[in-house]
Parts: C-alpha cells; sequence; structure tokens
C-alpha cells in the first residue's frame, strides 16, 4: 500500500480516502485510483461509470440516491472546494437516518467513498467547483430517489455562509423528508 491513506468515518462503511502526492517544481502527480490499493483498503468494488459536474458558489446538488439501483460512489473535487454530505438510508443500520459531511477540495485532494444505499449531496464553498465521481453501476434516470437537504428530522449542519444565496434544481426543492422516505419504502 503506501500510496493512500484511509480513515474511517463514525458511519461504518465511509471513508476518506487521501492519496499520496508527489510534487516538484513542476507540479504534482498522484495516482486518484488504483484497483489493488483499494481492495488491500477494504473497498474492492468494480466502478462502471465516472461523471463530472461543475457548479458555482451556492450550488447545493441533494441529497440523491437511486431506489432498485444503488451505487457505491467514489467522490472527489478536482477544482474548488464542496461540502459534500451523505445520509444512511440503509434498512437496519444502527446509524440509520444519521448524516456525515466531508469537505474535499482540491487542495486537499481528499475522495470520499460512500457505499450502497446512502442518499448523497455537496454544497459548494468555492467560486466554482468542479467534482468527479466513480460509480459502481449505471445511471437510471427513472430510478431516482431524494429527501430534502434540510430535513429537521435529519438536522444536516450545512457550512451556508451569511449572504450566500443556495442554487438548486427544481427537483432538489420537492423532495419529501426522511419520514416520507420511509412511508414511500416501507422502511422503520
Amino acid at each position: 500500500m503506501g500510496k493512500i491513506t484511509v480513515e474511517t468515518c463514525a458511519i461504518a462503511g465511509l471513508k476518506v480516502i487521501t492519496p499520496a502526492v508527489f510534487g516538484d517544481d513542476r507540479g504534482y502527480f498522484m495516482e486518484t485510483y488504483n484497483y489493488n490499493d483499494f481492495k488491500e483498503a477494504g473497498i474492492d468494488q468494480i466502478f462502471v461509470q465516472d461523471n463530472q459536474s461543475a457548479s458555482r458558489k451556492g450550488v447545493l446538488r441533494g441529497m440523491h440516491f437511486q431506489i432498485n439501483y444503488p451505487q457505491d460512489k467514489l467522490v472527489r473535487v478536482i477544482s474548488g472546494e464542496v461540502f459534500d454530505v451523505v445520509v444512511d438510508l440503509r434498512k437496519g443500520s444502527v446509524t440509520y437516518g444519521k448524516w456525515h459531511g466531508e469537505l474535499l477540495s482540491a487542495e486537499n485532494k481528499k475522495q470520499f467513498f460512500i457505499p450502497k444505499n446512502f442518499a448523497h449531496g455537496f454544497l459548494v464553498l468555492s467560486d466554482y467547483a468542479e467534482f468527479a465521481y466513480k460509480c459502481t453501476d449505471f445511471y437510471h434516470p427513472n430510478d431516482e430517489g431524494g429527501i430534502r437537504y434540510d430535513d429537521p428530522d435529519i438536522g444536516i449542519e450545512w457550512p451556508i455562509p451569511q449572504g450566500m444565496e443556495l442554487i438548486m434544481s427544481e427537483k432538489d426543492t420537492k423532495w419529501g423528508g426522511l419520514r416520507a422516505y420511509e412511508q414511500e419504502h416501507g422502511v422503520r
């Protein structure tokens, strides 16, 4: 190993990965993904799709998941800074309904491994951010689910600076909360 450092989180299954960065006066080099290193760290998934998005300051995307085709995700920021958040939606999990957030940036180069059955979203804190992620299943547009980013039953502590106006898709403003999710999906 040695090419990555892996930190576990309070919610089982979540992992923060920091790659080794080799720099000199020309810039830097790092491996963002190596199957063997990740497998040794307990992340033995096959990723089948890579996605990338660009957003401006104040954009909040989330909280998203796929219902019947859940995905493991490996997320990172390649430009700018975001506050990345997940909510545990795993049936029977002792941390069901709990959230965890990580500051991801081009500067800290951290990656966040998110197992299946977590809702996921992020808030852009820099003027501009590019967000990239790997998924273990393909995107199915008719399989989207979501929960409100500001559901008081979850209580996510978003680091929203005073005066920041949130920019969200219409879809993301209409998700129900955790209780609506539970009723719709027969959870708990």
